[in-house]
Order: C-alpha cells, then sequence, then structure tokens
C-alpha cells in the first residue's frame, strides 16, 4: 500500500539509551538494540482520524524519531485492516460499496498523517493484500493440529485456535488480576460460544465452506480471516521473530495484542516474541473516551480545515505523556498555537541579531552534530525523550529555551525538527 511523504529527520549524532515502560511486566525496561523493529498496529479504515488514533501515532512516530535521530536502521510495519465487521456494518448503514469506503478512508489517514508529519512505516500492509498468505497460516495451524471448527448453521464453520496448546498465553503480570473474558467480550470476543474447547480461543478464519476459506459468491464479511492472525503475519514477514515494540492504543493490551504475539510464536516453533510492549492512553472528549459509537470525535481533517496548524495539533498531543488518559478541550489548541508562535518568534529574533547574522545557516545536509558538541538544550531534550518518551518534559525545556533568547538557535531547531516533528525555523 501506497504511504505519504516521508520527512527527512535530521541526523544528531547521539548515542541512544532509552528506557520504555513494558506494559506486560509493568516496569521501565532499558532497550539495547542497534537494529530496532517496531510494529504498530493501523486502522479498520471506516471513519477519519481522530485526536485518539493520531495520539498512537504520533508517540509511536516519536519513538521512531529517536531512532533515527540516533542513526539506527529502524524497521517499521504497520497493517491496515481493510477487511473486517465494522468495516462491512458501516457500508451498508451509509449504503457505500465497502472497498469505496475503505479506499476513501485510507486515503484520508494518509493525508492526516502527512499534514502532522509522521514517519511512515516502511512496510504498510492492508490485508486484502496478504490474503493468500494468511490463508496459508490458517492451513498450516490447522495441519498441526493446532485448531478446530465449530459449525456456523449455515453450512459454513468457524476455526479456532486451540490456546491450550500456548502456556504462554496471558503468563505476564499485567494479566494476574484482569477479567480476561469480560475484556475480551467487550473487545469482540464471543467466550460463551457453545463448543468452544476454551473461552478465550480466538477465530482465525470466519466462513470457512469444507475446504475453501473464500466461497466462491460470498463477498468479504460473510468469510474474513481473524484480526490477531493478521497482525502476527505482517511483523512476522517484514520484522522477523524478533520485535522490539509492538505498539498500539491501550485498549489493544488484550486481547488484541496478547493474541497476536501467541500466534507469532505459533508461527515461528515458539521463537517468535516481543521485547517491549507499548500502549497509548485513552484520549476523552465532552467526558468520554473518543469513540465512534458516541460520535464525540474531534478529527485532524476537521480541525486543519478550521484552520489549525498540524503543529500545533501535534503539540496538543506530545503536552500529554504517551502512556497518560487525558481529555481534549478546544483551548488546549489554543495554547499549543500560542507556544508554537512563541518558539518560532524567539527564533526568529535569535537568529535576527547581528552575531547571529553572522555566521552561515545550517542546512539539512549538515553533517551529525558530534556528541560533545551538543547544545545544552538538544541533550536536555535528548534526555527527556530517553525518559519513556517524556514529551511533556521536552516542551517544558522548549519554554524555557524560548525564555532565555533562544540559544544555539539552529542547532536546538535541528533537534527539534528530528525529535519532535515540529519546524521552528522556515528557511
Amino acid at each position: 500500500m501506497e504511504t505519504w511523504t516521508r520527512p527527512e529527520v535530521p541526523p544528531l549524532g547521539f548515542t541512544p539509551d532509552l528506557n520504555l515502560y513494558d506494559s506486560d511486566n509493568e516496569e521501565i525496561c532499558r532497550v539495547e538494540t542497534r537494529q530496532p523493529t517496531l510494529y504498530t498496529c493501523g486502522i479498520t479504515p471506516y471513519d477519519a482520524t481522530h485526536l485518539g488514533h493520531a495520539f498512537t501515532y504520533v508517540s509511536a512516530d516519536t519513538l521512531v524519531r529517536y531512532w533515527m535521530a540516533a542513526g539506527l536502521p529502524v524497521r517499521y510495519a504497520q497493517n491496515i485492516t481493510d477487511i473486517d465487521d465494522p468495516l462491512f456494518e458501516r457500508a451498508e448503514q451509509t449504503r457505500v460499496d465497502w472497498r469505496e469506503l475503505a479506499d476513501s478512508q485510507i486515503a484520508l489517514f494518509r493525508s492526516d498523517m502527512d499534514a502532522l508529519r509522521v514517519v511512515p512505516p516502511g512496510k504498510w500492509i492492508a490485508v486484502s493484500e496478504i490474503l493468500d498468505e494468511l490463508e496459508a497460516v490458517v492451513r498450516d495451524f490447522e495441519a498441526r493440529g493446532l485448531t478446530y471448527r465449530l459449525p456456523n448453521g449455515d453450512g459454513s464453520e468457524d476455526i479456532y485456535v486451540d490456546l491450550t496448546r500456548d502456556p504462554s498465553f496471558a503468563a505476564a503480570p499485567v494479566f494476574e488480576y484482569l477479567d480476561l473474558e469480560q475484556i475480551f467480550d467487550e473487545h469482540g470476543g464471543d467466550s460463551t460460544r457453545p463448543g468452544k474447547r476454551r473461552t478465550l480461543d480466538p477465530l482465525v478464519w470466519k466462513g470457512v465452506r469444507g475446504n475453501n476459506f473464500r466461497p466462491t459468491g460470498e463477498k468479504p464479511g460473510f468469510w474474513r480471516p481473524g484480526w490477531h492472525v493478521e497482525c502476527a503475519l505482517i511483523a512476522r514477514t517484514y520484522l522477523g521473530e524478533h520485535i522490539t515494540v509492538q505498539a498500539g492504543g491501550r485498549d489493544l493490551l488484550f486481547p488484541h495484542h496478547e493474541m497476536s504475539e501467541s500466534h507469532l510464536r505459533e508461527m515461528t516453533d515458539d521463537r517468535g516474541r516481543v521485547d517491549i510492549h507499548f500502549h497509548v492512553g485513552m484520549v476523552a472528549y465532552q467526558g468520554e473516551k473518543m469513540s465512534k459509537s458516541l460520535g464525540n470525535l474531534v478529527r485532524v481533517s476537521e480541525l486543519i480545515a478550521a484552520g489549525a496548524h498540524p503543529s500545533a495539533i501535534r503539540l496538543v498531543l506530545l503536552a500529554n505523556h504517551y502512556r497518560s488518559d487525558w481529555e481534549y478541550e478546544a483551548s488546549a489548541l489554543r495554547r499549543a498555537e500560542a507556544r508554537l508562535e512563541c518558539w518560532q518568534q524567539a527564533a526568529r529574533s535569535a537568529l535576527a541579531k547581528p552575531a547571529a547574522a553572522a555566521s552561515a545557516p545550517e542546512t539539512s545536509a549538515a553533517p551529525a552534530v558530534a556528541p560533545a558538541e551538543l547544545a545544552p538544550t538538544c541533550r536536555a531534550l535528548i534526555d527527556a525523550i530517553s525518559d519513556d518518551l517524556d514529551t511533556p518534559q521536552a516542551l517544558r525545556i522548549l519554554d524555557d529555551w524560548a525564555a532565555a533568547g533562544a540559544p544555539d538557535t539552529e542547532q536546538v531547531a535541528r533537534a527539534v525538527d528530528a525529535l519532535l516533528g515540529i519546524r521552528l525555523l522556515t528557511h
């Protein structure tokens, strides 16, 4: 799938010293890799990007930018679940062909990410592009005795994975005190379906007729692959068996991420693993979590159409730590716009001074700055991001920098562009 414009991330020439919170083990972990891989769960394209989505992707973008600014070769993959029940339901409600609806929303998401200067994944894979590969995985699971079938009463069957074959499933500390069956059902699960061997067994293919996984004459919606196996396959295919960070909203902690990782182990003879489980907080509006079902969405495209600067929208998101839950208010956007103007004005004023004007402007092609030459503000920014992506602290550092007259303007502007995706200078 075609992505969007890849923004340049200027190299800063520092040695990464990153610590991230692992949601499964509920602890801060040092991330020690010179070849990081990131898998971020993507959209189901049946509505426009709202701030809750943007918070997830900008948070993951902060991680990507940190690695890129340090000069590490990041491999990044993301899915598009363009074959899924909510999409078919919305298409039927709106009397729009499901493919047309999906394509329009994918295009809008692409435009939103471009405007927000989010670094695109190297591999952006739609489920509709890998149906043959998904079918092959499920057939392999069946051949190895990992699955069983349940009848639907219309001649078709659904295929489930038997989780008793995976002793590592839900064994992490975070799951010890959670009501997993309740969470499973709240996120589309079917723990009470008669005939299931285990209440949490996940669906890996819906609507099989005998040996036919995609029955002739039946459109997607009657049949479809399971959601969790899609992400596992894309991650394994494009990133390998060892994933440094698996990212997504906190509502994906269970069942989606845990079941995807289980499928990854099943695909790799138990070699597959995820080092860091990275979960982003929920964004509320008008007292409730942003939700398509509630209709309380603040869409990125609508904010931009109303005149909001995309960098100000980024600042609204970055003002909140990625693991925090928060509620959007219009005043937050006004504060972000004022903050952006303050920083940019401070940078312009500093460059207008005679001493600053005498030096040649730094260009995007300038060599990486050696660690010993990093300005104090740049080092402080790197340290803040190294500490579990503490973007609120990074913004406070820049507030102090602007108030102090924007010293080391060009070097700081380069670091802000690299780490936060915000342009302070337009020349």
